[in-house]
């Protein structure tokens, strides 16, 4: 429905979104080391004994024990390390650049950590409930990054976040309006076509973990449902600009782009 470019939205309480970017090196590195840099047989291997799969969680089925690589019951966790292709990982990690920091922002490091394995913990445990019987081993981050965005809605959903709408017109609108939309198209999903190709049960089991979890391990003094439109540091106000336009020109001859500060 849409893609992430940026938002408008400066950190306030850290100077760098360590967790966030930890989790994107993390997931590409584990993406080159189990995809394009492996075997066929280590990568089968990677994704039998790392992937979530049901019938194991809810013992239909038992894994050969040469392909145990994890203890029982790491692999709700584990799963969300792993991607079948380049695209599969691009699109949850832009997904997790464009977000993720602004939501490590609200909770700090170590709770945004936490936060974002137990929305995966959670995306897996529904897909689970849902295909309880599964061999289909599942993989990937979206669990998680649906919680991030579950979160990111609560936290800031007047905040402008650049969006590709229908994979072609970049807007830039209010977060609530892309964000619900996303969020209504995963449970609906999840009604039409429960045993699809895409778990939407993951998705809507992090989508359910991250409206809870952000309510409680979110920081004291951090607001649900803000309504300050946080503007880019980088971004001169309108009065400033007037006022001193020739201090501006003369220390940054380039012109401002809309985009502000990479998120």
């Amino acid at each position: 429905m849409f893609i992430p470019l940026h938002d408008t939205n400066s950190l306030k309480h850290i100077k760098v979104q360590y967790v966030t970017i930890g989790l994107i090196v993390i997931n590409c590195v584990v993406w080159l080391i189990t995809g394009p840099l492996a075997s066929q047989n280590f990568a089968n291997a990677t994704v039998l004994g790392l992937g979530y799969i049901p019938a194991l969680a809810f013992d239909y089925a038992h894994l050969e024990p040469n392909l145990v690589l994890v203890p029982e019951g790491a692999t709700y966790v584990t799963y969300a390390f792993l991607h079948t292709d380049f695209w599969h990982l691009a699109s949850n990690m832009l997904f997790l650049w464009v977000f993720g920091d602004n939501v490590e922002d609200a909770l700090g490091h170590l709770r945004y950590l936490i936060f974002y394995l137990l929305c995966a913990a959670a995306g897996a445990l529904v897909h689970g409930l849902v295909e309880t019987s599964s061999q289909a081993p599942l993989i990937g981050a979206s669990g998680a990054i649906s919680g991030v965005v579950a979160a990111y809605l609560l936290l800031h959903p007047k905040v402008r976040v650049w969006v590709l709408v229908f994979f072609r017109i970049p807007l830039p609108l209010p977060a609530f309006v892309p964000l619900i939309l996303w969020i209504l198209q995963q449970f609906v999903m999840l009604a039409l076509d429960p045993r699809g190709a895409i778990s939407w049960g993951a998705h809507v089991g992090g989508i359910i973990a991250g409206l809870v979890l952000v309510v409680v391990l979110r920081r004291r003094d951090v607001p649900l449902f803000d309504r300050t439109i946080v503007t880019p540091k980088a971004v001169v106000p309108a009065t400033a600009a007037v006022a001193g336009a020739e201090d501006v020109n003369a220390a940054s001859p380039r012109r401002q782009t809309p985009w502000g500060r990479p998120s």
